[in-house]
């Protein structure tokens, strides 16, 4: 049964998906179209068993769907939306990458 995620679960849950650089570059991949496990793995150069966990982990956090098609599986975004919202975090970072906040920024390498 499907419930839906309070705001903040939503947040927290798009914060864990894109935690990693591997799960990013999915999510990017899938931006631009669906796609097959084989073919994500050899887009991203990482073998396949690992790709599995990443797709497990964005299919957890409710980003990406799994699809049957005939004998294999494709996987795309959840919603259309995600897509968006990908590109606005991006350009969003961009835009604010230029303006270090962190004051230990150097120290630290975080921002």
């Amino acid at each position: 049964m499907f419930t839906i995620a309070s705001d903040v679960e939503v947040l927290a849950r798009f914060g864990r998906a894109l935690a990693d650089p591997i799960r990013c570059r999915i999510l990017i991949a899938l931006r631009e179209a669906p796609a097959y496990p084989a073919d994500l793995a050899d887009l991203l150069g990482v073998s396949r068993t690992r790709l599995s966990n990443h797709l497990a982990c964005l299919r957890d956090c409710g980003l990406v769907v799994a699809l049957p098609d005939g004998r294999r599986t494709r996987y795309e975004l959840a919603d259309e939306r995600l897509g968006h919202a990908l590109d606005d975090l991006r350009t969003a970072v961009i835009a604010v990458a230029a303006e270090r906040t962190c004051v230990d920024a150097d120290k630290k390498d975080c921002c």
